[in-house]
């Protein structure tokens, strides 16, 4: 495929440094450290298997998932279409 003055296999190398850059990034957002005994919001113990699994966990399951559960919603528009834009 003729890609100007690119060399071959170019566009999929950036391609790879993205997903990678992305993955540095998500990771350096995950919890860590020591966390909590007890969940932040109900109070109730965090069983000792979710802070092995998951350091840094804050949150019981049941109030992770309702946490979870809760619609987020973001000021960008993802979906690129002209018409939702002009909206």
């Amino acid at each position: 495929m003729a890609n100007g003055w690119a060399r071959d296999g170019a566009v999929q190398d950036q391609i790879d440094d993205s997903v990678k850059d992305a993955l540095v990034i998500a990771r350096s957002r995950l919890p860590s450290g020591d966390g909590r005994a007890e969940c932040e919001e109900c109070g109730e113990p965090i069983p000792q298997a979710r802070r092995r699994a998951l350091p840094g966990a804050r949150t019981c399951v049941e109030c992770q998932t309702k946490r979870d559960a809760r619609p987020s919603f973001s000021a960008f528009n993802r979906r690129g279409s002209k018409d939702s834009q002009l909206r």
